[in-house]
């Protein structure tokens, strides 16, 4: 199995050596996901897991406590078992979330620059590579001055999109020159996104045929992050309905649950799993599933649900399963997050098509700022 190094989307290379103010300013779409591990080994999923579990918007537990607990017992047998779950979907490129996901960034930078040329596309995980701070470093040396932050989280949770925001504003702190910054808390109420989820099911039944129920899996949190006020699950709740009823389905054909549970504290439900086993008893004979909380299809999707869960579904006596892929890198993927980008940037001048200055005008700016570095004794 091939481990791979993957840089970010572009390197640039040829404006490396440019000085900054010799090149006009750009802006930039910073992607961010959850990440994944380098290779599907308990080594690299030791080094993973420990990243992961140690952010304190993910776990809440007291440090002392969790360290406990991440050390002395999560680490040493969750990273074998992961790793495993790992290598049943590894591909010859690597991980799948991180080559969708990459993917998808390209194909994205593409499309927005047939008409806005100075908007870039950097892809970062929170965990694992390409990092942040990888692409924060960028900014100076490309003259990215303006940013909009997209976290791949459909729905806010504290445990993800607040995770974002919290290493994105540390890693933009080590900067002199802070740039303009732009957040997006989430996008689950974009019309866009809830036809291109519902489009992406009415195309899979007109080739796959109807279930007998559909079932909206979304990760699952802590039930106490919800008492607390973390909006993720009300937001889940509306997602599914909202997409219902784009599909016109009637009460009694679709269900949402919540999977990928951690610990023994109680978390939202009901529980995907849970769920299947009881509809399998029940005489449910065809279930199809997706995971509208996941923008690209990764270990939750591809093993929990698509091999785990279904295996536990024929086993209690149901006879057929079908996962529903995630948006991926599709086109209808590419068109939700290009308009969402340039919503989101309205009034920057690289998101309103304005062209940069031009040939003489970039000269004399040029000139001028290599007059002041002389005058101040400075090498550009």
């Amino acid at each position: 199995m091939a481990v791979v190094k993957t840089p970010l989307i572009k390197s640039r290379e040829a404006t490396r050596d440019v000085p900054a103010h010799k090149r006009a300013p750009r802006a930039a779409i910073l992607m961010v996901n959850l990440g994944t591990p380098e290779a599907p080994t308990a080594a690299a999923l030791r080094h993973y897991l420990r990243q992961f579990l140690s952010d304190r918007r993910v776990i809440e537990v007291p440090k002392p406590i969790w360290w406990l607990i991440l050390n002395g017992i999560i680490l040493p047998f969750r990273a074998p078992k992961s790793a495993k779950a790992y290598a049943s979907i590894w591909t010859e490129h690597g991980s799948p979330l991180l080559i969708q996901n990459r993917a998808l960034a390209q194909r994205l930078e593409k499309h927005l620059q047939q008409t806005l040329p100075r908007v870039d596309v950097m892809l970062a995980m929170s965990y694992g590579q390409p990092s942040i701070d990888q692409a924060i470093d960028r900014l100076r040396a490309e003259n990215i001055q303006r940013l909009l932050v997209l976290p791949m989280y459909p729905q806010y949770s504290a445990t993800t999109t607040g995770s974002v925001f919290d290493a994105v504003t540390k890693s933009i702190s080590r900067l002199r020159w802070v740039p303009e910054v732009r957040f997006i808390n989430d996008y689950c109420n974009e019309p866009g996104w809830m036809d291109a989820i519902a489009n992406s099911i009415k195309s899979y039944q007109a080739e796959h045929g109807q279930p007998d129920q559909l079932m909206f899996s979304f990760h699952g949190i802590p039930k106490r992050n919800l008492l607390a006020g973390d909006p993720y699950y009300c937001q889940c709740q509306a997602s599914a309905r909202q997409i219902v009823e784009r599909l016109d389905l009637p009460e009694g054909r679709w269900v949402t649950t919540f999977q990928s549970r951690l610990g023994k504290a109680e978390w939202l439900k009901p529980y995907t799993d849970k769920t299947l086993q009881t509809m399998a008893k029940n005489g449910v004979k065809h279930v199809q599933v997706i995971c509208p909380g996941f923008s690209i299809d990764c270990l939750e999707t591809l093993e929990e649900i698509k091999e785990e869960n279904r295996e536990e579904f024929l086993a209690a006596g149901g006879e057929r399963l079908d996962y529903i892929p995630c948006l991926n890198d599709s086109e209808a993927h590419v068109k939700l997050l290009s308009d969402l980008s340039q919503k989101h940037g309205q009034g920057w001048p690289e998101f309103a098509g304005q062209k940069a200055a031009g040939d003489a005008a970039l000269e004399a700016r040029v000139k001028r700022a290599d007059q002041a570095a002389e005058r101040l004794n400075l090498k550009q």
